[in-house]
């Protein structure tokens, strides 16, 4: 039966049916989340310290990290505050504003993956002309235009989502407030829900994904022009960790997005939303410092000033 008045709050389930898993999975989490936060941090400090590291590929990664850091702790905290105990509740205030974060702050990615992909593209496409199409104005303006798709984004389809006319035992079977274990909480018509999050999905996944795969597909061309094997391999290396980042986010979340009330998405999509809330965040700070010369090379010259004042 259906509830119209408006909850006082939702019950996530998560994996309530199996407390030994839980208790595992809050070791983990816990472990990734400080993992992701040393991660991030890392990399936005070393960004604005480093000179070396001022250019408009790290000014994005910044970006990055810090969307990580707001997406991993709107959901997280809660998250192992549920896994610790028995208690499983959240107001719907506070389901509220995680789903607005959540949304906003997913969206916001997909653009950012986007714009990132441009700026590799025009790295190694157009290298020659490179600093005065990528100069700093243009990147402010890439940047909001990321924050604003976000807003817009959770504003189309957040407030939609929590009028939803949910059953009277306000159980979301998932770990956090998301869009799809919203709609199979739901007990009406959510057919024009459905359609939204697919319109919003091809949106902000499939269209994003698509460029995505268009700057690629010419940068592959440019990199197989270039006459020096060492050059290619730099080439390579230059996009290769965007790349795995892309593959990693959009893969779990397209799964768990593109049909929110299937078979699959209800049973497998517990453990996809662990992956892109959780794992995701991660391996990006990991991906981008193991990788990369740059970044290893920063921390190098990071840890080499203060051995030397230490020993001053």
């Amino acid at each position: 039966m259906a509830n119209d008045t408006t909850p006082d709050g939702f019950i996530l389930l998560g994996f309530s049916d199996n407390p030994r898993l839980e208790i595992t999975l809050f070791v983990v989490v816990s472990i990734f989340y400080t993992v992701t936060l040393v991660g991030n941090i890392t990399i936005i400090l070393l960004s604005h310290i480093d000179s070396h590291l001022q250019t408009p590929m790290y000014f994005f990664l910044t970006q990055l990290s810090f969307l990580d850091l707001c997406f991993t702790t709107s959901c997280i905290p809660q998250m192992l505050v549920n896994l610790w105990g028995p208690d499983k509740t959240i107001s719907y205030l506070g389901c509220a504003a995680q789903l607005y974060i959540f949304l906003g702050l997913g969206a916001a990615e997909c653009v950012l993956l986007l714009v990132m992909a441009f700026d590799r593209y025009i790295a190694v496409c157009r290298p020659l002309h490179y600093v005065v199409i990528m100069h700093p104005k243009l990147c402010q303006k890439l940047v909001l235009l990321v924050w604003v798709c976000g807003i817009f984004g959770t504003l189309v389809h957040s407030p939609t989502t929590m009028k939803l006319p949910f059953c009277h035992h306000h159980q979301v079977d998932d770990f956090v407030c998301e869009v799809p274990a919203l709609i199979r909480l739901a007990c009406g018509d959510t057919r024009a829900n459905e359609l939204q999050i697919s319109v919003i999905g091809a949106i902000f996944l499939m269209v994003p994904l698509l460029l995505i795969l268009v700057s690629y597909s010419h940068i592959a061309k440019a990199v197989l022009a270039i006459q020096s094997q060492q050059g290619r391999i730099k080439a390579f290396h230059t996009c290769s960790s965007h790349l795995v980042v892309v593959f990693l986010f959009y893969c779990s979340v397209t799964a768990v997005y593109i049909q929110p009330r299937s078979h699959f998405s209800q049973k497998g999509g517990k453990f996809l939303t662990l992956f892109y809330t959780v794992v995701t965040p991660t391996l990006n700070p990991l991906v981008y410092t193991l990788r990369n010369k740059d970044v290893k090379g920063a921390l190098k010259r990071l840890f080499g000033k203060d051995e030397m004042a230490s020993e001053d």
